[in-house]
């Protein structure tokens, strides 16, 4: 698959790979990066989360509560490296209405701007519509989030609305943009070939 240069203890487990990125399960021994990540406020500046400190007990809590069939959590991997440099997941995923919600953590700086952020996006709503059989993803991002707003067009999701100034930063307010993508609007980049039906064996 393309494997890169090898990290020391062989290559991480891992479940899709795309041209840049790598796609695998949280991994216990992930913790002090995945606690590293969400105490970076600028990290934090684009998600909505509060900024404030957070223990490694806070964030081997939210790792342990990860068994929510509900949510579904990736670790990122560059796959230059195979470093983790991220996570990306599904949200209030509902089988019976086949929908869900998006996310992305980019935590490594010079990770950015380097297209991960546009690949996960992709392999993510593969993985949402391919594996899973949902027809609708949606995310919300704030307006002064430029580089997400992009990768996420880049990726196939679309603006379907705004919550209006409900978003203080550098000192005025922004609008929540609310982007979602179909099945019915999307190609599948890598689980198509994948989630096919054998072929008669000759």
């Amino acid at each position: 698959m393309g494997e890169g240069t090898k990290p020391a203890g062989g290559l991480p487990v891992i479940n899709m790979v795309g041209e840049r990125v790598a796609l695998g399960p949280l991994q216990r021994d992930l913790l002090p990066s995945y606690q590293r990540w969400v105490n970076d406020f600028h990290t934090l500046r684009t998600l909505g989360l509060r900024p404030a400190p957070l223990t490694l007990e806070a964030e081997t809590a939210w790792y342990d509560g990860q068994g929510d069939s509900s949510t579904i959590t990736f670790t990122v991997y560059e796959r230059s490296t195979w470093r983790p440099v991220g996570n990306t997941g599904l949200h209030a995923v509902d089988h019976r209405n086949r929908s869900a919600v998006f996310g992305i953590l980019i935590g490594e700086p010079d990770a950015r701007g380097r297209g991960y952020g546009t690949e996960t996006a992709r392999l993510m709503l593969d993985y949402a519509f391919t594996a899973l059989g949902l027809h609708s993803v949606m995310l919300s991002c704030f307006a002064y989030n430029l580089a997400g707003h992009r990768a996420y067009t880049k990726a196939g999701f679309k603006e379907i609305g705004r919550r209006r100034q409900c978003r203080s930063m550098g000192g005025r307010l922004w609008d929540e943009i609310l982007m979602d993508c179909l099945a019915t609007e999307f190609e599948s980049p890598v689980l198509g070939k994948v989630f096919v039906p054998d072929g008669p064996r000759g």
